[in-house]
């Protein structure tokens, strides 16, 4: 019995996205890995990467200078003695950095790994978190706002001057 290798019909825009990264990156690795971020109702923010095939082990998450860093590493599960036939997954090692503002929280996130996908979650910074003044009454039932000063029952007003 005999064994014909062929090559799959291949996109030609994946093949020029895969020579570019290459190119770019100076390895075999991709640029980067697939990521989601988003901002939660609470304010604070969200972060999903796709890392499929990747040993939790091997997943590292660092917060310095204001920007978060995510590195993974992806091994092939065949050995080099074994026959590849295709191989299309990229291995290697995979990083993505992402710039943080001022308004999050980076002493307090969070992450962790279920089903290929890394999760990490940065808390707003309290300081940045919208917060509703609230507004008392001046003495004399009088209220002042922006230097304009409003009597109560009275439809005339004075601004500065």
């Amino acid at each position: 019995m005999s064994v014909i290798r062929f090559e799959p019909l291949r996109d030609p825009f994946r093949e020029l996205d895969r020579l570019i990264s290459m190119a770019a990156s100076g390895t075999r690795a991709p640029l980067g890995m697939p990521m989601d971020v988003y901002r939660g109702e609470d304010g604070s923010y969200h972060v999903e990467a796709d890392l499929p095939g990747v040993d939790p082990d091997s997943v590292e998450v660092t917060v310095e200078h204001g920007a978060l860093t995510i590195r993974a590493v992806r091994t092939p599960r065949y050995g080099e003695s074994e026959q590849v036939i295709v191989a299309e997954r990229p291995q290697g090692s995979f990083t993505r950095q992402l710039a943080l503002g001022e308004g999050v929280d980076s002493e307090n996130l969070t992450a962790d790994y279920a089903d290929g996908v890394l999760h990490v979650t940065l808390p707003a910074s309290p300081q940045t978190q919208p917060r509703r003044v609230e507004i008392t009454r001046a003495a004399g039932g009088s209220r002042t706002i922006s230097g304009v000063t409003v009597e109560q029952g009275d439809a005339t007003t004075s601004g500065p001057g």
